[in-house]
């Protein structure tokens, strides 16, 4: 490995220090997933096509000239760019491969296989891989089925809940299941890994976004599974629990959320009503739900003589969960004062790029962002050379 190379492992803090991740993942769930492994300390080879990641094109907004989509999932890798169709270029991404300690890739299932890229042909040489596969849906019958959130959100039966109940339905306003399943592949590679410090044994992790969402719906998944009952589209209400919505104040919409006969008893006397918690129509929170359309307007009458933002403060302070509805600005503004300290910079001088800090906080092995994201084949040079020579015992 080149001085530079050898030198970021060494110096790459974590509790992933020391192992090398073969990124030949796309868009959006893989490099999620494997900027996560980078913060962890993971060394982060991204291999990319000629053209590069599609979500380098993806734009506006842009930072300078760069796709902001780009530079919010790939911080802390270094980039290589690869014709796999180029017999030379297939060897150098074999090599890597056969050293990685895990490789990620979300071709459609077979796809590498033409170029000694599936798992069994990375396994012969590469043992104890961690060989992390995501897919659309799956490598059954669902292979040629391509796999974009948006098609996710919509066969998995999230956007028949999500909108007014006389509305069309609507996507969520992020690709939640590609997050989601990003997130399922570390949790799958964490897992592999303590399995083959235990046994020296590599495996196929497979992580697809339809499983992912169907696991993510949790309470409606679980009300259909276990009942037979299918939810449908409430708006912003809660099918199980009330007050647990938006609900206006003197000047805006304010999220109220109390979910137990506690903190119900908590927010009608912050309101100035004590009674209504011991009214037998809303006693329990079944018997809330129920009765939501004689309980909403009771206490409608009281927020709307306050704003949103003193109300949240007197709520809050009472124990009684309750939020503004902000844009993603005032999301920030919120993290900051809870002192969150929610964007970071990775880089410096003109590379540096504030970027949103990993969510995880340990008081051991901290996260660290110690590259920038890279530009396209940045660090081809120093990878092609380090993939070319003999490789270094430096696993320990």
């Amino acid at each position: 490995m080149p001085e530079s190379a050898t030198s970021a492992r060494a110096a790459a803090a974590g509790p992933l220090s020391g192992v090398l991740v073969a990124d030949f993942s796309r868009v959006l769930a893989g490099p999620y997933a494997t900027m996560l492994l980078a913060d962890l300390g993971a060394d982060v080879v991204k291999v990319e096509g000629p053209n590069g990641d599609d979500t380098r094109s993806w734009m506006p907004p842009v930072r300078g000239e760069v796709s902001t989509y780009y530079l919010g999932i790939n911080r802390g890798k270094r980039s290589i760019a690869l014709d796999l169709r180029d017999e030379a270029d297939a060897g150098i991404a074999r090599e890597l491969a056969r050293r990685a300690d895990v490789l990620i890739e979300n071709f459609k299932p077979g796809g590498l296989a033409k170029y000694g890229l599936d798992f069994d042909a990375v396994r012969r040489d590469n043992p104890g891989v961690i060989y992390t596969s995501i897919t659309g849906f799956g490598s059954g019958p669902g292979r040629h089925v391509p796999g974009y959130d948006l098609m996710v959100q919509a066969i998995s039966g999230l956007m028949s809940l999500t909108g007014d109940p006389d509305g069309p339905p609507y996507r969520a306003g992020i690709s939640v299941f590609d997050v989601m399943a990003g997130n399922h592949a570390t949790i799958g590679v964490l897992a592999a890994l303590r399995h083959r410090d235990a046994t020296g044994e590599g495996q196929l992790v497979e992580v697809n976004l339809l499983s992912s969402a169907l696991t993510g719906l949790v309470n409606h998944s679980s009300a259909f599974v276990a009942s037979g009952a299918v939810p449908y589209r409430m708006g912003n209400a809660h099918p199980s629990v009330f007050p647990y919505e938006p609900l206006p104040t003197a000047d805006n919409d304010l999220i109220v959320t109390a979910a137990n006969d506690g903190q119900f008893r908590k927010l009608c006397e912050v309101l100035g009503i004590p009674q209504v918690a011991d009214d037998p129509r809303f006693a329990r929170n079944s018997d809330r739900t129920a009765n939501r359309e004689q309980l909403r307007p009771l206490l409608v009458e009281q927020l709307v003589e306050r704003g949103a933002g003193e109300w949240f403060e007197l709520l809050v302070e009472a124990g009684v969960p309750s939020g503004p509805i902000n844009t993603i600005e005032g999301g920030f503004a919120m993290a900051e004062r809870f002192e969150l300290e929610p964007v970071v910079t990775v880089g410096e001088g003109e590379r540096a790029v504030p970027t949103t800090r990993h969510p995880i906080r340990f008081s051991a092995s901290p996260a660290a962002y110690r590259l920038p994201p890279p530009e396209l084949d940045e660090h081809g040079d120093e990878l092609r050379k380090w993939l070319s020579s003999p490789e270094e015992q430096d696993r320990g």
